[in-house]
C-alpha cells in the first residue's frame, strides 16, 4: 500500500469519525429532549391521577348525600 492511499484512508476515516461524532451530538440531544418530554408527561398525568380521584370522591360523597336525604323523606 502507497503513501497515497493511505492517506485516502486516513481522509474517509476522519470523515466518517466527524459524521459519528455530529450523529453522537444530535442524538444526545434528541435524548435529552425526550427525557424532558417524559418527565413533563409524567408530572401532567400525576396531576391529571389526582384531579380524577378528587372528582370521584366528590361524587361517592354527593351518591351519599343523596342516599341520605332519599332515606329521610
Amino acid at each position: 500500500m502507497d503513501t497515497p492511499d493511505v492517506l485516502a484512508q486516513l481522509q474517509r476515516l476522519s470523515e466518517r469519525f466527524e459524521e459519528l461524532a455530529v450523529h453522537t451530538r444530535r442524538l444526545a440531544e434528541e435524548n435529552r429532549s425526550l427525557r424532558q418530554q417524559h418527565e413533563q408527561v409524567s408530572g401532567e398525568r400525576a396531576q391529571l391521577l389526582a384531579k380524577n380521584e378528587q372528582a370521584r370522591s366528590r361524587v361517592e360523597a354527593m351518591i351519599a348525600r343523596l342516599k341520605s336525604l332519599e332515606q329521610h323523606t
